[in-house]
């Protein structure tokens, strides 16, 4: 394969990380939807030993198209883990952006061009469901408040000008997880997402978000758990009063000459 045909114009060679745990029935059409809307992109199945088959079914992909790969895990760790481990895989084969993707269709694979597009420009993409554009489908309420009062909290409470930083559709240039201390990093879902913003934004790269259009995944279970927010909310209010207390003790300058 020539170096030409693995690039993504303005981008360079790309691969689409998609953790798994249990999604046998969302892989193959996950796949098959991001191979059709960016036939120029790798995709990495980081798979964390699924008992439901996934890791078979991922073979089995990456056997039929040579874009298409697989990152056994010995046994679930969460999210965060999971990509982590899929940008070190990365960034050892010289993958000059990684993308962020769930498995279960709810970051559209169609929509992924435009986050591309917007990485010509930028270091970080978000795809946010809360920018003007945006669109959220078959969330209750109940969901929908607790994503937008998430947000609004991680924004307010670490200064951070992003409307979406717990969303997990993404694209990072390979420079920034070489710049982001990745190895400090320990959070899981939401929270994973938010650290990496953090991270990003104090690292003082340019952050642009992208509308997507976001939807409830239709088959299989959602991963979603009170465990995962608390820890989502612990870790915000920590940062923050790191944050804080590091603002504090930085020495403020004289206004005194010489």
């Amino acid at each position: 394969m020539s170096q030409a045909a693995d690039t993504v114009g303005g981008v360079g060679r790309v691969v689409v990380v998609v953790p798994t745990y249990n999604e046998a029935d969302n892989v193959s059409g996950i796949v098959a939807r991001v191979r059709a809307a960016a036939p120029a992109v790798d995709v990495l199945i980081a798979d964390d030993n699924s008992p439901d088959g996934t890791g078979a079914v991922a073979d089995a992909l990456a056997r039929t198209d040579e874009r298409v790969h697989v990152l056994h895990r010995p046994g679930k760790e969460g999210l965060g883990a999971a990509y982590l481990a899929g940008f070190a895989w990365a960034r050892q084969r010289g993958y000059d952006a990684v993308v962020e993707m769930d498995a279960d269709g709810s970051h559209a694979p169609e929509d992924l061009p435009a986050l591309l597009a917007a990485a010509r420009d930028a270091d970080v993409v978000i795809g946010s469901r809360w920018t003007a554009g945006a669109r959220v489908l078959n969330w209750p309420l109940r969901r929908l408040l607790l994503s937008r009062g998430g947000n609004l909290y991680a924004r307010l409470a670490l200064g951070m000008p992003v409307s979406d930083a717990t969303g997990g559709y993404r694209v990072y240039r390979s420079t920034v997880l070489d710049a982001i201390d990745l190895t400090s990093v320990r959070s899981q879902g939401y929270s994973f997402q938010v650290e990496l913003s953090r991270l990003a934004h104090r690292a003082g790269v340019r952050i642009v978000e992208v509308p997507i259009t976001f939807a409830e995944r239709e088959r299989g279970d959602s991963k979603m758990s009170p465990l995962i927010v608390a820890e989502a909310l612990w870790r915000i209010t920590t940062w923050a009063v790191q944050d804080r207390r590091a603002a504090v003790r930085r020495p403020r300058r004289s206004g005194r000459w010489p």
